[in-house]
């Protein structure tokens, strides 16, 4: 039994059993996933796929424990690279956080900053995407932090932990006549065309609910995956624009107005995303502390190593 047979495993139960798919994200051919799963397969004594001529279509039920206890061996394994890294050179190593445009823009700056200051030798990567895409990234493996809003907490592979609220602000060119409505209204919003996130976005479900608990039904004239994007059509004059208030930057977006609106909407949570059982090095437990203070190691620990949702502590509250 080889690790690589492992990795083909799981590879072709993600792409959804198309066995092409897992060969090119794994770099290899088709043939030689196929014949490595059948000596694994041979190995075991049991079948992991059900087969239809030269296609897999389903998981056998014996294959579902075996895809199941796969995974925690290369989880497995990776911790034990991840230990002889962190004795061997505690300071050197990669990071690789998973996240959206608008935390990589304007949530995670000053935390960068902080952080290769303390880290040096420590090489940083950032994947964007949208929350389902951040994480997957982690589940992968190719990302060891998540960071996003509500939604990636649906994963059952994943431990979240809220880092922060935020609320929407809503933006417009300057001299506009929504500037003029004191307060600020759904209703007076509603009145114009619209420029938003993309549903992709969980954010997006809280504006949703929000005109739909009034009865209006609100002109979405545009959608996008990050905030720059719905900035730069609104500076067009396309529309109004709704964003995370910490989209807004005065002293960058001089040819745009801004009216907080966190009394119109709920308030989301942006939450970090890390594999349960899990080994991270030092730094990626400080680099999670940076971003979220309430969130020592010891707290990070014991959520990351928790069997089950009981043995959770609450976090402190944000």
């Amino acid at each position: 039994m080889k690790l690589q047979q492992l990795r083909y495993l799981l590879e072709v139960s993600r792409q959804g059993l198309n066995v092409s798919a897992a060969a090119e994200t794994l770099f290899t051919s088709q043939p030689g996933i196929s014949k490595q799963i059948r000596l694994l397969e041979e190995e075991l004594g049991v079948e992991v796929f059900v087969r239809s001529g030269k296609r897999v279509t389903a998981v056998t039920q014996p294959g579902r424990i075996i895809l199941e206890m796969a995974e925690r061996i290369l989880r497995d394994a990776e911790n034990l690279k991840q230990v002889g890294l962190e004795f061997s050179n505690e300071a050197v190593g990669r990071l690789s956080i998973a996240t959206t445009h608008t935390q990589a823009r304007y949530a995670l700056p000053e935390v960068v900053r902080a952080f290769i200051r303390r880290y040096p030798l420590v090489r940083l990567s950032l994947h964007q995407g949208n929350p389902t895409q951040v994480a997957q990234m982690v589940i992968s493996g190719e990302a060891g932090i998540a960071i996003a809003t509500e939604s990636i907490d649906m994963y059952k592979e994943l431990v979240t932990l809220p880092c922060r609220q935020w609320n929407r602000s809503v933006i417009t060119p300057p001299g506009h006549p929504l500037l003029d409505q004191q307060p600020l209204s759904l209703n007076a919003i509603a009145q114009y065309s619209l420029i938003t996130y993309d549903f992709a976005f969980a954010g997006r479900s809280k504006i949703n609910k929000a005109f739909e608990a009034r009865g209006l039904a609100p002109n979405i004239v545009l959608t996008a995956l990050d905030s720059d994007v719905i900035k730069t059509y609104v500076e067009l004059g396309l529309g109004v624009g709704i964003v995370a208030g910490m989209a807004f930057d005065p002293e960058r977006d001089i040819n745009l107005r801004e009216m907080d609106a966190s009394h119109l909407f709920d308030f989301s949570t942006t939450k970090i995303g890390l594999r349960r059982g899990a080994y991270l090095r030092g730094y990626e437990y400080d680099f999670i502390e940076l971003f979220a203070p309430h969130l020592p190691r010891k707290t990070v620990e014991a959520a990351i190593n928790a069997r089950d949702e009981r043995e959770l502590e609450r976090p402190p509250e944000i």
